[in-house]
């Protein structure tokens, strides 16, 4: 009996971690060039983002814009030498941030309190690192800090990051906490800091911040698995005594800390080998919060549970899609992507339910998850989408998440790019509506109020004083002489509006279905029949005369140009390619879009863009286009969809550090590469029809939180094989070239039968 029962134990084990997800994970993915990910350890929707960061980049230089800190967005480059320690949040694949809250870092010998530099990392408490003795895994990084001889061990809760880090003998062992750290703003940002030291292993204390969010606090409780032997802190800020500037000494063993620029030390004595751990949670709310947070998730000082704990939780909701495909790279870059997909939003809510809320006030979610991180100029677009499949619960919390910053805001509007309890007002449109409306039509109504939420909708879209509106709603379209991107926001209000109408015409509300169904027409008037082109319209309602459809600057356009632009109607994709003059003229602006070679001026206008993110003049990276290789399923030659999608894939999504093809801008790059993998994309979100393309997997399942699962299988399946020759949903041909969100959810199979001859 023994015998036999060991047996299977030593065999087992390696068979059940074959069939879990977590392992194709690879977070390094898209941490170098403009992927803009970051390696480090978190959960599902996580709040904490315990991740490295390898380089301390000022904003200005010489009073001036530093063009270097845009690398820095998660934290992280890949191609760097060396790490300067360990912070607590991160975006994942933004172009912009704001976070890299309490930077943690062990150090041996003497005491350094400066950072150092990345070319002398010995002057600082920086170290050298080598990615062969880097792991990078879900909820789970280690690396060897080669300068200190320490091996640092992270990984997460919802709440809390747990360090591991494992000393030589050594009797001058450190760790400093940097409260002047920050992704971008390194150190300017703070607007005051706190730090005080309970006992002599628990230390609580906040961060308030004034950069991309005007006003944000953070708080925290720190606490260790030895005692502290020795502490202090330095305070970098100066006063003015008797008109000379002053510098603040260092403390030691004083318990409390205050300033706007803190760095403070914790000291104690390890043994070769020796584990110290720290336990950091962090709470909107209040240090108290933290206590609560610490103690519910992390009440313990086992590493490697917690660690088991979290990619249990990544193995859980990635199991939700178990797929085959054609390789383990296949296989890699579909499970990194939908690892990315999970990373944002972030919970925004202690343990009790308790938040910050937009009016700096504290508030309770009743029977809701809060979140935060809303990068919806990019993420309505296939992100929410995803999540009205795979995440239905998650993704109407979402929806009531974005009601409650709309009752808590002054200007009564749902959120346009929002995190930690503030509103960025970064990018264009009102795109919260189209995450709304398309959770309504839908049918994903849970734990909100429809009616209330599309009310919000329509209150949002009729406010006049938000970026042109006022003209949009009095002209028709948005004046490039009156406000900027005039062009693309107009173009992107029109979509917005008739998302509204299509929530509106579910609930049975005619009249804002009539309103807004109007407005959404107001794309024709940005249209110049002369050139065939969008293009930006003055107040007195002629078309501005100069005019470069290549050029991303000055053309009433952002992130994108007139080429891009003028494809950007994907409420009404028919009447656009008529407007543009029928289905043959249309298709050969489409072949131009993929084949056209751009001048060197485009690349010099552009920041964020690289020439491996291009094809053509279509930009992957940037998201208004991320609907228009889709577009040919309205023309004469679906089979270009087919084409497009599977080169797409292709070129832009490899398994390697590089491997993005731009920002992922909170999970969008990843969410159009699995729906596009899966074979069927949102092109209007807000509509139930998903436009079929080209699969790329062998058999994916869906496995649906109502209990049903839904199957999609490519026979035939080959890297060349990329064209389909015919379509069946649950053995049925399908005559059309799409499906409906009710086909997915009621589960069933829809099967591709693909060849490599296009089907003419």
């Amino acid at each position: 009996m023994r015998r036999c029962f060991l047996i299977p134990l030593l065999i087992l084990p390696p068979l059940l971690r074959a069939q879990q997800p977590v392992q194709y994970v690879r977070p390094i993915i898209g941490t170098q060039k403009m992927g803009h990910t970051y390696p480090g350890a978190t959960v599902p929707f996580g709040m904490v983002q315990l991740s490295p960061d390898t380089d301390t980049i000022p904003y200005e230089m010489n009073g001036k814009y530093n063009p270097d800190v845009y690398k820095y967005c998660a934290g992280y480059q890949y191609t760097d030498k060396t790490i300067v320690g360990f912070s607590h949040t991160h975006f994942s694949g933004t172009g912009h941030s704001d976070l890299g809250d309490f930077l943690l870092m062990p150090t041996t010998g003497p005491l350094q309190l400066n950072p150092g530099t990345a070319d002398k990392p010995e002057n600082g408490y920086r170290s050298r690192f080598s990615h062969e003795n880097e792991t990078a895994e879900a909820a789970y990084y280690k690396v060897k800090l080669d300068d200190h001889n320490i091996l640092a061990e992270l990984t997460a809760t919802n709440r809390v990051g747990f360090h591991q880090y494992t000393f030589p003998q050594q009797s001058e062992a450190h760790v400093i906490l940097d409260l002047m750290a920050g992704i971008y703003n390194y150190g300017s940002k703070n607007v005051w800091t706190f730090v005080r030291v309970e006992n002599d292993t628990l230390i609580t204390g906040y961060r308030q911040t004034s950069g991309w969010a005007r006003t944000r606090t953070l708080y925290f409780a720190m606490t260790f698995s030895k005692p502290i032997k020795k502490y202090g802190h330095q305070n970098y800020d100066t006063s003015v005594y008797k008109g000379f500037y002053r510098k603040f000494d260092q403390a030691v063993n004083f318990p409390e800390m205050a300033g706007r620029r803190i760095r403070a030390w914790f000291d104690f004595d390890t043994r070769a080998g020796e584990k110290l751990q720290v336990k950091f949670a962090l709470s909107p709310v209040s240090t108290a919060g933290a206590l609560k947070n610490l103690a519910a998730e992390a009440p313990g000082w086992d590493f490697d549970a917690v660690k088991k704990q979290g990619q249990e939780a990544w193995n859980k909701e990635l199991s939700k899609v178990q797929v085959k495909a054609l390789s383990n790279d296949d296989l890699v870059n579909f499970y990194t992507a939908l690892y990315h997909t999970y990373l944002s939003p972030t919970t925004y809510m202690d343990v009790d339910g308790s938040y910050r809320g937009l009016d700096q006030l504290t508030h309770q979610a009743a029977g809701f998850t809060n979140y935060t991180t809303f990068s919806l100029w990019d993420t309505y677009r296939a992100l929410h989408p995803l999540f009205n499949v795979l995440q239905p619960k998650r993704n109407a919390d979402m929806v009531r998440s974005m009601l409650e910053h709309y009752n808590q805001s002054v200007h009564k509007m749902l959120p346009v790019w929002s995190h930690h309890a503030n509103e960025n007002w970064c990018m264009i449109g009102y795109h919260s509506v189209s995450v709304i409306a398309d959770a309504i039509v839908k049918g994903n109504i849970q734990g909100y109020d429809a009616m209330q939420a599309l009310e919000a909708c329509a209150a949002t879209a009729r406010y006049k004083k938000y970026d042109g509106l006022e003209y949009y709603m009095e002209q028709g379209y948005v004046p490039e002489d009156k406000n900027s991107y005039a062009v693309s926001k107009t173009l992107e209000y029109a979509y917005d509006d008739w998302a509204i109408a299509q929530a509106a015409q579910k609930l049975g509300r005619t009249d804002l279905y009539n309103e807004f169904i109007k407005r959404s027409l107001n794309y024709r008037n940005v249209f110049d029949a002369a050139t065939g082109f969008m293009r930006p319209r003055l107040a007195n309602g002629t078309f501005r005369k100069e005019f470069d459809v290549l050029s991303t600057h000055g053309q009433g356009f952002i992130e994108g140009n007139a080429w891009n632009y003028s494809l950007y109607v994907p409420q009404y994709p028919a009447e656009m390619i008529a407007m543009m003059g029928g289905k043959k003229q249309f298709t050969r602006h489409l072949d131009s879009l993929f084949t056209m070679h751009l001048p060197d001026a485009f690349f010099a206008e552009t920041e964020d863009i690289t020439r491996d993110g291009i094809i053509g003049n279509y930009v992957h990276g940037n998201e208004p286009a991320h609907h228009v290789a889709y577009l040919y399923n309205w023309t004469d030659a679906p089979w270009k969809t087919q084409e497009r999608v599977r080169m797409i894939l292709q070129k832009m999504y490899k398994p390697t550090s590089d491997g993005l093809g731009g920002n992922d801008d909170c999970g969008q790059m990843s969410a159009w590469y699995l729906f596009s993998t899966l074979g069927f994309y949102p092109v209007a979100p807000g509509s139930t029809a998903y436009a079929l393309g080209s699969p790329a997997i062998r058999t994916a399942t869906l496995q649906l939180e109502n209990g049903n699962t839904f199957t999609v299988e490519a026979v035939n399946q080959g890297v060349e094989n990329v064209y389909v020759k015919k379509v069946e949903l649950n053995g049925k041909p399908l005559q059309q070239r799409f499906i409906s969100h009710s086909d997915i959810m009621n589960g069933g199979k829809l099967v591709f039968y693909m060849d490599r001859k296009a089907v003419k």
